[in-house]
């Protein structure tokens, strides 16, 4: 294997369920290429299938700066850079990213690899250095930590066994829960029984289930439900308001116990929110969420982290190339 083409260069990749985000970048900073294709999901195709999927996106990326890669992902047999950072979508457990990272490195896109779950390339992307929380609130939930030694804080997240709570599904079937009682007098009274169906041109619950049940509506429209569920509380319902409360609680959990682990109760420590859940920035979600944290970690500093995932991967890369601050400020400043 000959010398990189890109020398002390990151191939830097962001692969969720949805969309995958891969930008080559070279060690001062500049972004040579980039591309974007669909999900990784090796659960559903198999690992090197997805792995498969995601040589494609990396060649036309490759393609864009310059470079023509071959069947086996190699052009001439160099690879393209220094070091390839993956942050993942279900790398959720340290065996499943030391499968990926072999299957990724076996590739030869660079001398070293190295994959992470992809909250990892939310928390940096959020972080000026690579310390801190990050919640990420999607249709699941999450929490990573790191801090500039490289210790880290995780959590399986992998669902219920794992005890998971919340996102914008857990939100989804929480709402749909409250409704259905309320209409037929097992709960109590909340507007959610009549904004739910109404999202969906229909006059009741007892419509709603039945349309979910017999596939009538697709079942990942249920996610749609969750901007409902925020209108709902916005109003006043205190059964919405009550959900809410509920996944505020779950959020700060999840960051005091990150942050206890890294021992940043006390310090000062960034505590990054990302997810469609928290992009919305509901008012009441995020007033909630500010008293409960301020109460158990009034150092933390909460931010809703708006930078592509993608530049948090390349980042990554730079720290474990000791690039200069020069090159990590100018690849900050390509995704501004």
């Amino acid at each position: 294997m000959g010398p990189p083409l890109v020398p002390g260069g990151v191939l830097a990749v962001d692969a969720g369920n949805s969309k995958t985000d891969v930008a080559l970048v070279a060690a001062d900073g500049r972004v040579l290429g980039a591309a974007r294709g669909g999900g990784f999901q090796p659960p559903v195709v198999g690992v090197e299938p997805a792995v498969g999927e995601l040589a494609a996106i990396v060649r036309r990326a490759a393609a864009d700066a310059g470079f023509t890669l071959g069947p086996d992902g190699a052009d001439g047999g160099r690879p393209l850079a220094a070091y390839t950072s993956a942050c993942l979508a279900n790398a959720d457990l340290p065996v499943e990213e030391q499968q990926l990272e072999a299957a990724v490195h076996a590739r030869g896109w660079a001398l070293t690899t190295r994959v992470a779950n992809d909250t990892f390339a939310i928390l940096r992307a959020g972080v000026d250095e690579p310390r801190g929380v990050a919640v990420v609130c999607g249709a699941g939930i999450n929490c990573v930590g790191m801090l500039p030694d490289g210790r880290t804080a995780r959590f399986p997240a992998i669902g219920k066994i794992s005890g998971d709570w919340g996102g914008g599904s857990g939100l989804a079937d929480e709402a749909l829960w409250y409704a259905a009682r309320a209409e037929d007098g097992r709960g109590e009274p909340t507007e959610l029984a009549r904004t739910l169906p109404a999202h969906f041109g229909l006059g009741s619950m007892y419509a709603l289930i039945e349309a979910l049940h017999l596939g009538t509506l697709e079942p990942e429209r249920k996610y749609e439900l969750t901007p409902v569920l925020f209108a709902t509380s916005d109003a006043g319902d205190p059964v919405a308001r009550s959900i809410l409360a509920r996944q505020a609680d779950e959020i700060t959990a999840l960051a005091v116990v990150a942050l206890g682990r890294l021992e940043l109760l006390d310090e000062e420590a960034d505590v990054v929110l990302g997810g469609g859940v928290m992009s919305a920035r509901n008012p009441y979600l995020m007033d909630a969420l500010a008293e409960r944290l301020t109460a158990r970690a009034p150092k933390a500093r909460t931010r809703v982290v708006t930078a592509p995932p993608v530049l948090g991967a390349a980042l990554l890369g730079l720290d474990q190339l000791a690039a200069p601050p020069e090159a990590h400020a100018a690849l900050r400043a390509h995704y501004a």
